[in-house]
Parts: structure tokens; sequence; C-alpha cells
């Protein structure tokens, strides 16, 4: 889903430079309300685990993408399924993302320690290099949309802090003590929508939710579509290297990261976030820091890194961004 997220600030961009050209999204059915609300953009949606499964799938999808009149591709996904679709598609002009494997090769290696070229950029560069113009430096901003029906009333007269406190990985999650920790001391002050996904953290979010009247649980009664409204109203989103995080920076939301064992070098940060939003473990202390680009491969002694960073790091980091 973040990956998917990344993409909308670039296609803002694209069609306010390019306003006569047509884009088709291909995504996930689930996907689709990301690209709603963006001009010039419609959405494909593929049934990868039904009409469009496997290769014969694949060509299936071709034939209807062809009937749609399709002059290019940008593949912003580079993967075995878009390689064989494009495959399908042959003669049709295209470019392809330019993921940087090596150059994330050897950050977690340890070879090199500097910030990459962002995945928004790599984006954009397959748009330029389709040879069309594409700025990221003055970013369109979608405006708040409104609170979805079951939305508590009374949680719209003050700040709100969204929480996303769950990643893919452990190795990326801030420990759900320490996370409680923030939780309660903000909601002291500040109303709190907590984010997730999954029955398992549905049901962990509703017990941290009986902590305090100012708390708050979205997951499990709200569409998607709903969720991203309430997502556009918040002041801030504190999020794991995650796609929440994400969702929230396309709205212009301002985004604190916890970091674990991945990194902002490695490019992932939300979009138009500053370094001063990123919160990373001590390096001095794990230097492998980062061990992987995804969270998936980690040391034994560096699987609990994010918890080293201590809840009145994150509160403190909080209230200076509000407060700016």
């Amino acid at each position: 889903m973040g990956d998917v997220a990344i993409s909308v600030p670039v296609l803002r961009a694209f069609t306010e430079k390019n306003p006569d050209v047509k884009i088709t999204v291909l995504t996930r059915t689930f996907f689709a309300p990301i690209f709603e609300h963006i001009t010039n953009v419609s959405v494909f949606k593929a049934d990868l685990k039904g009409e469009h499964k496997g290769v014969f799938g694949l060509y299936k999808l071709s034939k209807q993408l062809k009937a749609l009149g399709i002059t290019e591709i940008a593949d912003l996904h580079n993967v075995l399924r878009t390689n064989i679709l494009k495959t399908f598609l042959f003669g049709t002009k295209c470019v392809q993302i330019d993921k940087g494997r090596a150059e994330k090769k050897a950050l977690v290696s340890g070879k090199i320690f500097e910030p990459l070229k962002s995945s928004h950029e790599r984006y954009a560069d397959v748009f330029r290099a389709l040879g069309y113009q594409l700025d990221l430096t003055n970013p369109i901003i979608e405006p708040s949309q409104q609170f979805p029906v079951g939305f508590p009333e009374e949680f719209k007269h003050k700040p709100l802090i969204g929480i996303a406190p769950f990643a893919q990985y452990e190795s990326k999650t801030y420990p759900l003590d320490q996370m409680k920790i923030v939780i309660n001391l903000l909601s002291k002050d500040y109303n709190i929508l907590l984010f997730g996904g999954g029955t398992k953290e549905q049901e962990q979010l509703e017990f941290i939710e009986k902590d305090d009247s100012n708390i708050f649980n979205v997951v499990g009664k709200f569409t998607f579509t709903q969720e991203l409204a309430i997502i556009s109203n918040l002041d801030l989103m504190l999020s794991m290297d995650s796609g929440n995080g994400h969702l929230a920076a396309m709205f212009g939301v301002k985004v604190i990261t916890i970091w674990g064992n991945t990194h902002p070098y490695a490019g992932f940060v939300p979009f138009n976030q500053p370094d001063s939003h990123q919160l990373v473990p001590n390096r001095e202390n794990y230097p492998l820091i980062p061990t992987s680009i995804f969270g998936k491969n980690v040391p034994e002694n560096y699987k609990t890194v994010a918890g080293t960073i201590s809840p009145t790091t994150v509160i403190t980091c909080l209230e200076t961004v509000l407060n700016n």
C-alpha cells in the first residue's frame, strides 16, 4: 500500500504539467480509492486472484488494456507480473522504474551510508524518460475531505493525531508497551485516532481504546475510502516505516516516522517530510543500520532497535512539530 500511495504526489505533479494527457492506473481493486480525486486519472482494477490470475489471466488483461487505446506504459512496479504483462503489450512504448537495487544493496551491506534517490523521484523519472515534464518541488495538496458518517462529533474540535503502531515486520515496529505510554500521555491533551489492519491488530487497538475517552480506534468501523477521508483531516500522523505514513503524506499531513532496522536513506521517507520528522535509533550503538531495505532481514541483536527510541523522545518530537 505504501508503494501505491507514493505514486499519488507524482501523478498530481504530472497532471499539473501535462493536463492533456490521460492516465489509467492499473492497480488492485482495494487501492482504487487512493486515486479517486486526481484530475485526468482513472483506475483499471486488476483482479489478480480471479479473472487476471496467472499468465493466461495477464494475457486477458493485456487484451482489455489494448482496447483502451493506451499509447505508453509507465511501469512503476517492475516485478515479474508487470514484465509478463508488458511482453503481451509488445510494441507499446514503455519505461520501467529503476529501483536502484545495486545502491540499496551497498547501503545495507555498509559499503555506503548516504541518502539514495527517493522513491518519489524514481517514479517521476519514469515519466521524464517517457518525455514528460514533472516537478515535485511545489506539490499540489489535496484538500481535506468530509468526515464520514459515524465519526465522533466530539473528535472534530481538537487537534487530531493519528497513530499507526504496526508495520509488516516486527523489526520496523515500535514496541507496543512503549507505544501505549506515548498514546496515553498524548491523550491527555489531544484526540488520538488509531489506525491499522487485520483482526489481531484490531483487537489490540480496541484494548488500547478503552484507556481514555480521547482515544478512538478507526479500524473495523469504516471503509478504506472513509479512512482516507479521516486521514485527510489529521493534524499529524505518527507511523512506522509503513503505508499509513505515506497515505497521510499524500494529503499534506505532517508525518513523524519511527524507524527500526530500515532507514530514511533508502528513499522511503513519506512525501515532503523533513529529516527532523524521522526518529532513528542511535547508529553509534547499532552501526549496521540499515540492516534491511524493507525490514525482512535482521541480525539477532537488532530485532528490537526501534524500542531504543524513548517515549519521551517521540512525544517531544511530536509536540515540537505540532507547535511549529
